[in-house]
């Protein structure tokens, strides 16, 4: 397993960014921990909501080109945001960004509305899952 940890980015406290492993194949699993919108300085640049998605995709894309991998890589995206009426309000927004970030590539997701989340001013965190083919 290999820990997957962009230059330059400060280290997590206590989990890891995303790990990866290879499995029958040559086939690689990639896992990113929830992202959320801050810096990989682990600073928040914005309290805006779509702004703060536009960042955690960011972070995400960082995390899977660490592993050899992009987005078209995706197979599972997990979704957790504190007030589903801000996400829902945002949708022009988040969907702008995503396209910018992830490109056309839509696999399931998955969203929750949570009480809170560990950091005070993320509103969203995002987890995902990448399969890379052997090759």
């Amino acid at each position: 397993m290999k820990i997957l940890q962009p230059p330059g980015w400060l280290p997590p406290r206590g989990y890891s960014n995303g790990v990866m492993t290879q499995v029958a194949a040559g086939d690689r699993l990639l896992f990113v921990g929830g992202q959320i919108g801050w810096n990989g300085q682990q600073q928040f640049e914005t309290d805006d909501f779509a702004e703060q998605v536009r960042q955690t995709l960011v972070n995400i894309v960082a995390i899977l080109a660490e592993g050899g991998a992009g987005p078209e890589h995706i197979v599972r995206m997990t979704w957790y945001v504190k007030d589903k009426h801000e996400y829902v309000a945002s949708y022009p927004e988040i969907g702008k960004h995503y396209r910018e970030v992830i490109g056309r590539h839509f696999p399931p997701m998955t969203a929750f509305q949570v009480a809170d989340l560990i950091e005070d001013r993320a509103k969203v965190e995002i987890e995902v899952t990448a399969v890379v083919p052997g090759g």
